[in-house]
């Protein structure tokens, strides 16, 4: 798969997950639609810099390398992308403790 169709691929992904943030009553719903956004951005940003040929920055051979940067920039939005999802969770099970529903609606009801 070429770069250009990763770049289209992902720009979907992250409208789809932009959308199911907009449109979900479900917490649950949103909580996915939002990692699948944080899943799109990563995507986006690996194709956007792929270069097809080049090698990986190890060994004696430094000609036509990947610059690793972009790689360990995603390595770490990932990492705070799993820790975003696990704090979206813990709030998710403290709200359904508490007005026991899933429900955005049931919520904002019972808070006003």
């Amino acid at each position: 798969m070429s770069s250009n169709m990763l770049e289209i691929a992902s720009v979907f992904m992250f409208f789809i997950g932009f959308y199911g943030v907009i449109t979900s009553k479900s917490i649950i719903k949103s909580i996915v639609a939002i990692s699948l956004m944080e899943a799109a951005v990563v995507v986006f940003f690996l194709s956007f810099g792929f270069i097809d040929g080049i090698m990986p920055p190890i060994g004696t051979d430094l000609v036509n390398v990947a610059d690793p940067l972009p790689q360990a920039l995603m390595i770490t939005a990932i990492i705070i992308g799993v820790a975003v999802t696990a704090v979206n969770l813990t709030m998710m099970i403290s709200l359904c403790r508490q007005f026991n529903t899933m429900d955005w609606d049931d919520v904002r009801k019972d808070t006003e």
